[in-house]
């Protein structure tokens, strides 16, 4: 495998999947931009001669800054993390050390191909008990008990009336008030909106590990990683400089 690869995802679950993770990345992608290029303007453009123009002419005071754009961007840049951790195990995109599997035979290095992948399942199952046991208690959920895979739940202190800083709250969400907060409102965004990326990112994830797993097996996937990408960008960089 020379290169990340474009999976055709069989089944509608699938199907689905692949569709809304492509266009959350997008999304998260497209908000991140207009909201800097917004900020950019606000405080380099409003905060110049034009705002005072605009405030001589109409008595409007324009805006200077926009207080929760830069945590919002920083919440959005990591949902794009962990939403991206997935799709590059989707499309074989991670980097990898394959020096071991290029000196065996193919039996062998499929054996160790298959051993990885579960390692890599099991690696993300334990996350995903991290993930939920800190996601958890921010939404006054209970945690899980035992060390190392979930073995229950525990009672874990509420932490659901936690804000962000500045991320005000639309009012439409007005109704978590009665659910998470016991009635009391929010007045910025709770936390465990923007946290709630953890356990998502890290479920989907596992569920790509395994569907990798799963693909290995039948066959339809030699390896987790993109083979030898750093050795042909290079020779693929000393070829152009040598025509250029």
């Amino acid at each position: 495998m020379s290169g990340s690869v474009h999976p055709n995802p069989q089944g509608r679950v699938g199907q689905v999947i692949d569709r809304i993770e492509e266009n959350l990345i997008a999304f998260l992608l497209g908000v991140m931009a207009l909201l800097t290029f917004a900020n950019v303007v606000v405080r380099y453009v409003f905060n110049s001669f034009i705002g005072d123009w605009v405030e001589a002419a109409t008595g409007m005071r324009l805006p200077t800054e926009i207080l929760w754009g830069l945590e919002v961007t920083l919440v959005l840049f990591a949902w794009l993390v962990l939403f991206g951790i997935s799709y590059g195990v989707k499309i074989s995109s991670h980097l990898g050390v394959d020096a071991i599997l290029n000196i065996v035979s193919t039996g062998k290095r499929r054996v160790l191909v298959v051993i990885a992948a579960l390692v890599c399942v099991v690696y993300a199952a334990l996350l995903m008990k991290g993930a939920w046991d800190y996601w958890a208690p921010f939404a006054g959920f209970d945690g899980t008990t035992g060390r190392w895979f979930p073995t229950g739940f525990a009672d874990s202190r509420d932490q659901a009336w936690y804000e962000t800083e500045q991320i005000p709250i639309p009012s439409w969400l007005g109704w978590m008030d009665d659910v998470f907060n016991e009635g009391e409102a929010y007045e910025k965004m709770p936390r465990f909106i923007p946290y709630a990326i953890l356990p998502i990112g890290i479920a989907l994830l596992l569920f790509r590990f395994v569907q990798a797993t799963v693909e290995i097996l039948r066959g339809t996937r030699a390896s987790l990683i993109v083979s030898h990408e750093a050795e042909e960008a290079v020779d693929d960089a000393a070829t152009q400089h040598k025509e250029g």
